[in-house]
């Protein structure tokens, strides 16, 4: 995700622009600003990645506000509006370092050609510099990727969690700051990590989806530094679950996968009450990624899957015990028969002692239904 802060005296061109711009899948416009001062205000106090400013404006004009970008924004790219009237103005801005420019009246195609290729410059530059950063720093934190190769390659999955947070406060302290370097950092890493297990025989490719939902479009300073470790946990976490996986395959492991560990843990713990983030930490895995894995794998959410095995043990013991229907709640994990026997007649269509008449004498199991 690409966040953008457009700058124009003219609110009609604010407006195109960002309605033009939301077109484009990984940008968010974060902020509309009427002039200069007003943008480097703003930014002092929030995040963004790329700006992108007309030419001639009151108070301060666009080479300034890129001038000002360049000493203190220095991980941000600009792009210039202009009109042609204003081509001079537009090439001084490229010589500054803008990496393109757009004509007015705005061509669509043309803005969202410019805004990509700023996109892929911030991509580059921070992937050139995630990767000088490891090649500086592995030699002397070796050990960290031993450890890394140690747990995967030992399938030790408990170990997994605490050397996620591990693997993040070292990489913040690589980056000094510069959060925005944490995502490729973190592919960084995990691409090293696969050059390595491929050379034990275990080969894996990683594709580090997207980071949807882990943040707003516009985020202050402290929300874009919790933003950008989120989503360096989120590659670390997913990766190394992936790598976890297919190492347990190569070596024909008969352990537990996420979802059946949180099916196994379900099937024991199905009459107690307990929350999504103790399973997940039962899992080692983050409460948001549990749930995704989980729908993916099963077709139903983890509350579903629990509703199922607790009408599955209430069918048991309604036709194999003579318990009466709120004794079976309590057993199931329902302290209110009301809502026990509203929950069992929504699934079977019948209260559970209509269920009991209807099959008890049946000469078919009870596991049919």
């Amino acid at each position: 995700m690409h966040r953008i802060i457009i700058v124009d005296d003219e609110e009609l061109i604010r407006e195109s622009v960002s309605i033009q711009l939301s077109e484009l899948e990984g940008i968010a416009v974060a902020s509309l600003q009427a002039n200069g001062s007003k943008a480097l205000e703003w930014l002092e106090g929030h995040y963004a990645d790329i700006c992108l400013t007309d030419v001639r404006m009151p108070l301060m004009d666009g080479l300034q506000i890129i001038e000002a970008v360049n000493a203190r924004f220095p991980w941000m790219t600009c792009v210039v509006i202009s009109s042609y009237d204003e081509f001079q103005y537009a090439r001084k801005s490229m010589m500054l370092g803008a990496v393109d420019y757009v004509l007015k009246p705005i061509d669509r195609d043309l803005l969202h050609e410019a805004v990509n290729k700023a996109c892929a410059k911030n991509n580059h530059l921070r992937q050139h510099e995630a990767n000088r950063l490891l090649l500086q720093k592995l030699p002397f934190h070796k050990p960290l990727l031993d450890k890394w190769l140690e747990v995967i390659l030992s399938v030790y999955s408990h170990a997994q969690p605490l050397l996620v947070v591990d693997t993040l406060a070292i990489f913040e302290e690589w980056v000094k700051g510069g959060h925005q370097l944490l995502n490729e950092l973190s592919m960084a890493w995990v691409r090293l990590l696969a050059e390595e297990l491929k050379k034990q025989g275990l080969q894996v490719s990683y594709n580090e989806g997207e980071d949807a939902g882990l943040g707003d479009a516009s985020l202050s300073c402290e929300e874009a530094r919790r933003y950008f470790r989120l989503c360096a946990v989120r590659r670390l976490e997913q990766s190394s679950l992936l790598f976890l996986e297919h190492a347990r395959q190569l070596k024909n492991l008969r352990m537990e996968g996420p979802v059946d560990k949180v099916k196994g843990f379900i099937e024991s713990h199905y009459a107690e009450s307990f929350s999504l983030q103790e399973l997940a930490d039962y899992a080692a895995m983050s409460r948001s990624y549990m749930a995704k894995l989980f729908k993916e794998k099963t077709g139903q959410t983890i509350w579903s899957y629990c509703v199922n095995v607790r009408m599955r043990k209430a069918r048991e013991l309604l036709l194999t015990t003579t318990l009466k229907s709120y004794e079976i709640g309590l057993q199931v994990g329902y302290e209110n028969s009301i809502h026990f026997s509203r929950i069992f007649k929504q699934y079977h269509g019948m209260n559970p002692m209509e269920y009991k008449e209807k099959f008890a004498s049946s000469p078919v199991g009870w596991q049919d239904f």
